[in-house]
C-alpha cells in the first residue's frame, strides 16, 4: 500500500519541495527513511511511532519504507513529522487519501501526538502559494505568522488528531489570537523610553549626517575621540528610521523567523544588529554551515553597526565588499553556494588611533607606526564603499550645555518624507533608495546644475575621487535635495555631499 504527501524542507533562506512516499508491505516490522534525511529526520521514526500510538490509532507491525523526493535534495529539521505521520496513517488506510494531494503538512510531533511550531513557517506558506497548495496544515502557533501570505488556506492543528480531522474534511482548531506588542519595563512597572535624538548635545554636524544617511539608506562612518558620542548617536539610529513597507515586512519576517529570531509575528521594527568585534568572518557574512546565514543577512532592510571598527580583523572587514556593494552575498563552500540579500545600511564607529586621542595633543601615546598600522586596518577599497563620515570632536562643558538639534520624532518624519520622494520616483525601478542607485539610474534620476557639475569634476580631477566615489557623491546629493524638497541637486547639495564623503572631507567639518 502506497501513500504520499506533501511538506518542505528549508536550506538556509531557500525553501525546497519534498514528496513523502510511504510503502508498507508484509515483511519483518521496520520503519526505514531514506532520501538524503539528515540525523533530526531519521531520529522522526520514533517520535511519530509513539505520536501515533498515543493519539489512538495502531502503528503498522510491517516494514514500511519512506521516501522523501527529490532524493538529491537534503532534508533537514523536524518540520518533516507530520507529513511522515500521516503518510504511516494513509498508506495503513486509517485516514482517506483523497485531500492528501492539495494538502501541505508541517511541523514536530511531540510523543503525546501533539503539533510543535517549526521557524520558517512563512517561507512555507509561500512556497504553498507558489507550488499551488491550497492548505496548510501546520501548529497553531505559528498559524498567525502563515496567514500573512495571501493564497493559501491555513488549517492550525494542536494534534495529531486535529491534523487527521483536517484530511477527512473537517475543520481546523481555531486560528490562535494575535500576541500583544510586547512592551520594555522599567522596574517601577512604566514603560521605559526609546533613546532619543533630543538626549544628544551638542555635535549637531554628526546629527544631520546621520539624519542624511537614514534617509537616503546611506553607509556612514563616525569617528573621534572616546567618550565624544559615537555610539551614543549610533544607537538613537533606529528611532529615525522609517517604519517598514509590507514587503519590506514581509522579507524581514521570513528571513528572522527562519533564524528563530521571531515568534510568530509580523515584524515591526528594522532590524538593528551591533556584533562584537571578534566576530569572525564565516560569523560576519555566514557560511559556518551549510545554510548558516551571518550577520549581514540578518541586518537586511535595517542598520548593521559595527562599533570600534578597527578592532575588527582585516579579513573580516574586506568580506563587507561584495555585500556592501551588490546588495547580496554570494557564499560558495566545497559541496554548496547560497546567494542571500544584504540590503542593509552600515554604521560604523572608529577611533583616530589606538588610544583614541590622536587629535587631543599632548594626550595621544601612541607612535607613528601604532598609528599607521590602525589605519591601515580600514583599507581603501572598503572606505571607498563608505558614503558619509562624520567627525565628532570634544566639546568641553560648553557641549554638554548646549541645545539638542532635533528630537527623534522630527528626524523620523523628515526621513519618512525624503525616502516617501524616492520611492514616488524610482516606483518603475528595482530599487527604493538612493544608495541603491547605479550609474544608470544616477544618470536618469540625477539633474546637476551648471555649479554642482563643476564642483564634481574638479573633485574628480584632483584624485579626491575615484569613480566609485564620485557616483557615492551623487547619491548623496540626491538625499539632500529629497530632504530639502528639491527635484533637482543644487550646487549647496554637491558640495555638502563632497564634505561629507571621507576621502575629502573636511577636518572637523560642519558643512552637513
Amino acid at each position: 500500500m502506497l501513500a504520499r504527501t506533501r511538506t518542505f524542507t528549508i536550506e538556509g533562506l531557500h525553501t525546497r519541495p519534498v514528496m513523502v512516499e510511504v510503502d508498507i508491505r508484509a515483511g519483518l516490522p521496520g520503519f526505514a527513511i531514506v532520501g538524503l534525511a539528515d540525523t533530526s529526520v531519521r531520529e522522526a521514526r520514533e517520535r511519530v511511532q509513539a505520536a501515533i500510538l498515543n493519539s489512538g490509532y495502531e502503528f503498522p507491525a510491517r516494514k514500511i519504507t519512506v521516501n522523501l523526493a527529490p532524493g538529491d535534495v537534503p532534508k533537514v529539521g523536524p518540520g518533516l513529522d507530520l507529513a511522515l505521520a500521516c503518510g504511516v496513517l494513509a498508506a495503513s488506510d486509517q485516514i482517506p487519501k483523497e485531500r492528501l494531494d492539495d494538502h501541505a503538512l508541517f511541523g514536530e510531533l511531540a510523543l503525546d501526538g501533539g503539533v510543535r511550531g517549526v521557524q520558517g513557517t512563512l517561507a512555507i506558506a509561500q512556497m504553498c502559494a507558489e507550488a499551488d497548495v491550497s492548505t496548510l496544515v501546520l501548529a497553531p502557533e505559528r498559524a498567525r505568522e502563515a496567514t500573512l501570505v495571501s493564497g493559501v488556506r491555513i488549517a492550525p492543528a494542536a494534534t495529531l488528531a486535529s491534523a487527521v480531522d483536517v484530511l477527512c474534511g473537517e475543520e481546523p482548531d481555531p486560528l490562535p489570537a494575535p500576541a500583544d506588542p510586547p512592551d520594555s519595563m522599567s522596574d517601577s512597572g512604566g514603560v521605559l523610553p526609546e533613546p532619543d535624538l533630543k538626549e544628544v548635545r551638542g555635535q549637531h554636524h554628526a546629527v544631520r549626517a546621520l539624519i542624511v544617511a537614514a534617509a537616503g539608506a546611506h553607509n556612514c562612518l563616525l569617528s573621534g575621540s572616546p567618550g565624544t558620542g559615537k555610539t551614543m548617536l549610533a544607537q538613537r539610529t533606529p528611532s529615525i528610521l522609517p517604519a517598514l513597507s509590507p514587503q519590506e515586512a514581509i522579507e524581514v519576517t521570513r528571513i528572522h523567523s527562519i533564524t528563530g529570531d521571531l515568534d510568530g509575528e509580523l515584524a515591526r521594527t528594522r532590524p538593528f544588529r551591533a556584533p562584537h568585534h571578534s566576530i569572525t568572518t564565516a560569523g560576519l557574512v555566514g557560511g559556518a554551515n551549510k545554510g548558516w546565514v551571518g550577520e549581514v543577512v540578518l541586518a537586511h532592510r535595517g542598520v548593521l553597526f559595527l562599533d570600534e571598527l578597527a578592532e575588527f580583523s582585516k579579513p573580516t572587514l574586506e568580506a563587507l565588499r561584495q555585500p556592501l556593494e551588490d546588495g547580496r552575498v554570494a557564499i560558495v563552500r566545497a559541496r554548496h553556494s547560497a546567494v542571500y540579500p544584504t540590503r542593509f545600511m552600515l554604521l560604523a564607529a572608529t577611533n583616530p588611533c589606538p588610544c583614541g586621542y590622536a587629535d587631543e595633543g599632548e594626550l595621544c601615546r601612541c607612535s607613528e607606526t601604532d598609528r599607521a598600522r590602525h589605519q591601515r586596518k580600514l583599507s581603501g577599497p572598503l572606505l571607498d564603499r563608505i558614503d558619509l563620515q562624520a567627525k565628532l570632536e570634544n566639546a568641553g562643558v560648553g557641549g554638554l550645555n548646549a541645545e539638542p538639534l532635533t528630537d527623534s520624532a522630527k528626524a523620523r518624519e523628515l526621513v519618512t518624507e525624503a525616502r516617501e520622494r524616492q520611492a514616488r520616483r524610482l516606483r518603475e525601478e528595482s530599487v527604493s533608495v538612493n544608495a541603491q542607485l547605479d550609474a544608470r539610474l544616477l544618470e536618469r534620476h540625477v539633474r546637476l546644475d551648471g555649479g554642482g557639475e563643476r564642483l564634481l569634476s574638479e573633485a574628480y580631477a584632483r584624485g579626491k575621487l575615484s569613480a566609485r566615489g564620485q557616483h557615492r557623491t551623487l547619491r548623496i546629493a540626491r538625499t539632500l535635495a529629497d530632504l530639502g524638497g528639491c527635484e533637482r541637486v543644487s550646487m549647496r547639495d554637491v558640495g555638502v555631499a563632497l564634505s561629507l564623503r571621507p576621502e575629502t572631507g573636511l577636518r572637523g567639518s560642519r558643512a552637513a
